[in-house]
This record gives structure tokens, C-alpha cells and sequence, in this order.
């Protein structure tokens, strides 16, 4: 499942370094095969998008949560407030552009 253009925006936001953002979303890309386990879970744009905001644009940050989606994605959900059942809403104002649609 490829990285969604909301959080690709969101990415490219945070992570302003030449060649960041393409690493960061290369990582996040390779990151269900590296897990291991529930592939398509961890495909999705819920746990991704997770990694990203606990990472607030740094790549040393963006380490860590990799490391706590790998150790339990459970945790790493607490930890973005994307563990509750209004977490759409909570992405969608995270990841929103601010613009008014037209």
C-alpha cells in the first residue's frame, strides 16, 4: 500500500533536509516486510502516520517510533493519541493542509 498523498505532504512538512523526506518514505515503505508480521497493518496509513507525528521532524525521533511500532504497534498508537476510536478525526486535522477546499 503506497504512502498516502496527506501524509506524503505531511513528510515532506517535517522533514525539509535534502533527501529526507525520500528516506523517510523509502523506510516507511520497506517497513510491513520488515516487521515480519501483519503486513497489511502495518502497510496502513494509521500506524505510518503515527510514526511520523511522534517523530516531530527529527530522523533520530523517527528511529524511535519505527522501533516502537516493531517492539508493539499498540504502544506506538498510545503514544501517537491515535488509539481511540475518533483517531480518523485526529489524522485528518493532523494531516489536513489547512486550505478550504473550493
Amino acid at each position: 500500500m503506497p504512502i498516502s498523498v496527506r501524509l506524503e505532504r505531511r513528510i515532506r512538512r517535517d522533514f525539509p533536509d535534502p533527501g529526507s523526506a525520500a528516506e523517510i518514505m523509502r523506510m516507511l515503505d520497506e517497513l510491513p516486510g520488515t516487521a515480519g508480521y501483519d503486513v497489511e497493518h502495518f502497510a496502513g496509513e494509521r500506524v505510518q502516520a503515527a510514526i511520523v507525528l511522534l517523530a516531530e521532524g527529527s530522523v533520530r525521533r523517527f528511529h524511535e517510533s519505527v522501533g516502537l511500532a516493531l517492539t508493539d504497534w499498540r504502544d506506538l498508537l498510545v503514544a501517537a493519541e491515535l488509539d481511540h476510536e475518533s483517531w480518523p478525526d485526529r489524522l485528518q486535522a493532523e494531516l489536513s493542509t489547512g486550505v478550504a477546499p473550493c
